[in-house]
């Protein structure tokens, strides 16, 4: 099925986890991905994997935290392909500091700051430069991924994690009125613990006890894998959810 047939994508984080996942599903279905990453080598990792696929990827190492970068990689994408239909922005992550569940008081300034950047900053960069050209078409589709965090549901994230995600729901809501008018769409996913190649050996080194707990709050029974959360944002990108604006979608297997 090619959804995404002569869909122009850019998908942020994609050398690895959700992003790695969501870029290859995409170019699997026909898309040409624009893959944005500071790992080289998993950019041509990606790249290679998708050379059999209907759509294509192209490998763009930038970091997507530095405007400079952020607005090289949109302006040669729009030279190259002439228009982005969808955006996605994966980056983000809490695993960046030494102790990813730090409590408050133990929290730096430092630590602070770099997790709103890392989970907040960077999609606004990406918003920014895209939307002007997006306007000028009269559409676009931009999904965030923000996390189950953010809606002050994780026993197992900082609170920096937290409200940076929290601000990624809350500026995908905003952006849906801001943006609807101009035939631009905005939506969200909020996974939880999802077992990528960062959170998977932090996973393993959990007691027994302490996986069974979290699991028992799960009514599927498992953590999802990053293909899970690669299918809602799929479907968040795709005409078949040309009327969903505004939304962030639990990624969660149920998790209460």
């Amino acid at each position: 099925m090619d959804r995404f047939s002569g869909k122009i994508a850019v998908v942020t984080g994609a050398a690895s986890g959700i992003g790695r996942a969501t870029a290859a599903r995409m170019a699997a279905e026909g898309a040409t991905v624009m893959a944005v990453d500071l790992n080289q080598d998993g950019l041509d990792q990606l790249a290679a994997r998708a050379s059999a696929e209907p759509g294509s990827i192209i490998a763009r190492p930038s970091n997507a935290l530095d405007p400079a970068d952020v607005t090289q990689v949109i302006a040669d994408t729009l030279s190259q392909e002439g228009r982005i239909d969808i955006l996605i922005n994966t980056v983000g992550g809490g695993t960046i500091i030494s102790d990813s569940g730090t409590t408050i008081d133990a929290l730096t300034l430092d630590d602070w700051r770099n997790l709103v950047d890392f989970n907040l900053t960077g999609s606004f960069l990406s918003i920014n430069a895209v939307v002007p050209a997006m306007k000028a078409r009269g559409a676009g589709k931009i999904i965030n991924v923000s996390s189950i965090a953010g809606r002050g549901l994780s026993s197992v994230s900082s609170s920096a994690y937290a409200a940076a995600k929290g601000g990624l729901i809350a500026l995908t809501r905003k952006l849906s009125f801001e943006l609807g008018p101009f035939g631009i769409t905005c939506n969200a996913i909020a996974p939880g613990l999802t077992l990528t190649e960062r959170v998977a050996p932090l996973w393993d080194e959990r007691s027994e006890q302490n996986k069974a707990a979290i699991l028992a709050n799960i009514p599927l029974g498992r953590l999802p894998s990053a293909e899970d959360q690669a299918g809602v944002i799929c479907f968040l990108a795709s005409n078949d959810a040309d009327f969903v604006t505004g939304v962030t979608i639990d990624v969660t297997g149920g998790q209460r």
